[in-house]
């Protein structure tokens, strides 16, 4: 069946063996200007995609000749730059998680709502073409907010985040503190169909826990003392675009159940309303926590845990990049002179060499911190490894990365990395005499992160 445009409009194929459902499709798509090319099978599909061009495919999960997935990965390797969006049954979300795995733009769950089907086709005929390297290079070299260096692990990450952009899948971001999750979150929504949108970033840790329901899914006036004008939440100031959630094992467990009901539902009630409101946001999660280890520990709903981590993307530390350490650092630099109006500098060989060989625990947060500091604090144009002034790699403080050390006194694994676990808290809190909100932020973890892992270690909160 085929109502094929021939004009300039956008290309639809659907692939579906049910009549009602193809009739539903075609009849929407036509009143939106959309030529529609239809087939009841995967190798009429193929045949199709290699006869034609199509801005956009639509296909069920089950077919008389097999499953819709092995459709989505025949176009995501002959096609990439197609967008692909599957029709699901009611109630098999597993199906949906599986296709975005596949690379899927996106799913729509049957009795389909033509509402999100016209949703889903606008968002999927507004993404971006793909980049190829050339192009990713020339970004490079003219936007400041991207991934620099041109290392295996680099070139491997940015290709990863130019197919997680091409998706409205969940993504989960895992990677140490500083290693920039909220830059690969940004880059993500900034190559999306969700591009104009609002790009939502919020700090888990850093919201007290009685303010975190009013603060994600806002209030009406006088819902409480003090509400004397609505409050638009998280939720709603990201509708259409991306709600980005750093530190998300910091949420308490009962904000993790509201926060599974809004993802389910894709719907929030603000605090004293009666109505819910419809939000359409593509979530982003990150945090330098082992997510899979705070579900185990039971810090972490299971249930959320595979809302969010439909898809997950590991940023390596810069230790894993040293190639990409001068490049980073050559940036950085530039970028701080600018806005000190101060005359450009340049590292020495010395420094280069210095900086290359440290293991930055803190990975480029920390290189920032690094030069922001010998900038601050010497005037010469001509920066060398003495005026970096790096920490002892003995003494630089790494839990993170600990799981490397081996034990050189007998004791189990497990033992001697708690002890020196215990060691770090320990002597961040005395250097902070016993501020644990400065001991937490020397060991680049929240306070709510290091009064768990105290407890843990059977560790006194006071003095």
């Amino acid at each position: 069946m085929s109502n094929r445009d021939n004009n300039t409009s956008p290309n639809v194929l659907i692939v579906d063996d049910e009549h009602d459902i193809i009739e539903l499709l075609e009849l929407t798509l036509a009143r939106m200007g959309m030529g529609v090319v239809s087939v009841m099978n995967i190798n009429d599909a193929k045949q199709s995609l290699q006869s034609d061009q199509f801005q956009l495919c639509l296909t069920d999960m089950r077919l008389p000749d097999g499953d819709g997935i092995d459709l989505v990965r025949y176009i995501v390797n002959q096609c990439a730059d197609l967008p692909v969006a599957v029709i699901t049954a009611h109630g098999t979300t597993e199906n949906a998680v599986a296709a975005l795995k596949a690379g899927a733009f996106d799913y729509l769950a049957k009795p389909v709502s033509l509402k999100q089907l016209r949703s889903l086709v606008k968002s999927a005929l507004s993404l971006p073409p793909i980049q190829t390297e050339t192009e990713i290079s020339k970004t490079i070299d003219t936007n400041q907010r991207t991934l620099l260096g041109e290392s295996p692990p680099m070139h491997q990450l940015r290709a990863t985040i130019e197919k997680l952009s091409r998706s409205q899948a969940s993504v989960y971001i895992s990677g140490e503190s500083g290693s920039g999750k909220e830059l690969a979150a940004r880059m993500i929504h900034e190559r999306s169909a969700r591009r104009e949108q609002a790009f939502i970033p919020v700090n888990c840790g850093a919201i007290p826990e009685n303010l975190m329901e009013s603060e994600f899914f806002g209030y009406k006036k006088g819902a409480f003392t003090g509400a004397d004008k609505d409050h638009s939440g998280f939720f709603q100031a990201a509708d259409g675009g991306t709600l980005f959630l750093d530190e998300v094992a910091d949420l308490p467990l009962p904000m993790q159940v509201k926060l599974l009901r809004v993802i389910q539902e894709r719907k929030v009630r603000r605090i004293g309303d009666t109505q819910e409101i419809n939000v359409d946001v593509r979530i982003i999660s990150a945090t330098h926590q082992k997510l899979n280890e705070c579900v185990r520990d039971g810090q972490f709903r299971q249930d959320l845990y595979y809302r969010l981590n439909v898809i997950e993307l590991n940023m390596p530390p810069l230790r894993e990049m040293r190639e990409d350490i001068a490049l980073i650092a050559e940036s950085i630099l530039t970028k701080l002179c600018q806005e000190t109006n101060r005359t450009s500098c340049y590292l020495k060989k010395d420094a280069i060499i210095a900086l290359t060989n440290y293991d930055f625990p803190g990975n480029v947060r920390e290189l920032e911190n690094i030069l922001e500091r010998t900038l601050a604090l010497s005037s010469d144009e001509k920066i060398g490894k003495d005026e970096l002034q790096l920490a002892p790699q003995e003494t630089s403080l790494n839990i993170t990365n600990s799981a490397q050390v081996t034990s050189d006194q007998g004791l189990p694994l497990q033992d001697y990395l708690d002890r020196l676990e215990k060691e770090s808290i320990v002597n961040a809190l005395e250097q902070s005499k016993y501020n644990r909100t400065a001991a937490a932020k020397a060991l680049g973890i929240t306070v709510r992160s290091m009064r768990y892992r105290m407890q843990r270690l059977g560790l006194n909160e006071k003095k």
